[in-house]
């Protein structure tokens, strides 16, 4: 299903992706030291969300816990949630920091830091558009996430139409995708409508690939479906090849993105589209060693013997492939959507118990919790 050929060049291969193809790389992850061997790599851009900045503070764990202690120290009265969530600005204006000479080298294309708005909003479309604009304005690079549920796109829309540049996410459905990208027209012809620049933003739409392919395996076990091997490796892949073909046919000005890797095919079949990769850096690390060629694939189908035999015997398969397969009013009950916020969310919890073993340690236990 899938031919490989092994690359002869020293250059690796993400690096050779960024040179020969229109593929744009960002790195799934804000932590510094790893973001700065992304750009190596030809990184363009980082991505970011609870449980990206829950490791990203984690993984320097001492300094962070230094600056809670200060946090706190200067704002008595402020609670965990708030000084937690004050850490992931600092950490994100750190991230952007260093992508700033890019933003400038490419006009606000790329270059861009994402910052997710809290998960804990997503019934609240007015509270995800203030936090929006207020992440906006900790960077001139920052893209913001926004999820793409019902209540999501308007958000994205009135966020779009107030200059700032979206990564939509949660988002795992051929349905979900064309909502985002329409919701973003909105918000850009509002723009112009208004005399009010678009030229300088950079809209993309991720499409959480691995993550829809996590959730069938899930049905299928649950279930007792039983599917041709390998038949659940593409079923991410071929949702997105076919949202690419129609954000192309229809003209929609916002990028789609490619994240939540769980085979190379998530990088491999969508090199050279218009479009970004954003693998977590292990994944970078293990696709520059694979000595696979950065061969321009996206226009290839996806077997449609694999596409028939998913289709036929997966109706969330079916919801996430086809155009009217899910309504906006049931983005949240979709359960890719489902599984995925809530674990954002826990995110956001276990980032208040960081905070609390900083602020007041556990008496009986002389490690993190």
């Amino acid at each position: 299903m899938n031919t490989l050929t092994a690359g002869s060049t020293t250059a690796p291969p993400l690096l050779r992706m960024t040179e020969s193809t229109p593929t744009s790389l960002w790195n799934d992850s804000a932590t510094p030291s790893e973001l700065r061997d992304a750009i190596g790599w030809g990184a363009v851009g980082a991505t970011c969300n609870p449980v990206i900045a829950l490791a990203a503070l984690r993984a320097d764990l001492s300094h962070w816990q230094r600056r809670i202690a200060d946090c706190a120290a200067a704002q008595p009265t402020a609670g965990e949630s708030a000084i937690g969530w004050r850490m992931v600005r600092e950490l994100s204006v750190e991230a952007a920091r260093l992508l700033e000479p890019i933003f400038e080298r490419h006009h606000g294309r790329n270059g861009r830091l994402s910052i997710q708005t809290d998960p804990r909003l997503y019934r609240d479309q007015r509270a995800i558009v203030e936090q929006a604009v207020e992440f906006s304005g900790l960077a001139p690079n920052i893209i913001v996430k926004i999820p793409a549920t019902g209540v999501g796109l308007g958000a994205i829309e009135e966020a779009t139409y107030r200059g700032i540049s979206i990564n939509a996410t949660v988002s795992f459905t051929l349905a979900q995708a064309l909502a985002v990208g329409e919701a973003v027209e909105r918000g850009l012809r509002r723009r112009e409508a208004a005399g009010l620049d678009v030229a300088a933003m950079g809209p993309v739409c991720t499409i959480m690939v691995g993550r829809l392919d996590d959730w069938l395996k899930v049905v299928v076990q649950r279930e007792s479906i039983t599917l041709d091997p390998g038949c659940l490796e593409w079923a991410g892949v071929a949702v997105f090849k076919k949202a690419y073909a129609l954000y192309r046919k229809r003209g929609l000005r916002t990028r789609l993105l490619s994240a939540a890797f769980r085979n190379h095919m998530h990088w491999s079949q969508l090199v050279g589209g218009d479009i970004v990769i954003s693998p977590p850096f292990s994944w970078q690390v293990q696709l520059n060693h694979s000595g696979i060629e950065p061969v321009p694939r996206m226009d290839e189908p996806v077997n449609p013997d694999v596409v028939s035999e998913l289709y036929a015997k997966l109706a969330d398969f079916r919801r996430a492939y086809d155009e009217g397969g899910l309504s906006p009013e049931e983005f949240l009950s979709f359960g890719a959507t489902r599984r995925t916020l809530r674990q954002f969310l826990s995110a956001t919890g276990e980032l208040e118990w960081l905070v609390r073993d900083a602020l007041l340690p556990d008496p009986d236990h002389d490690q993190q919790r």
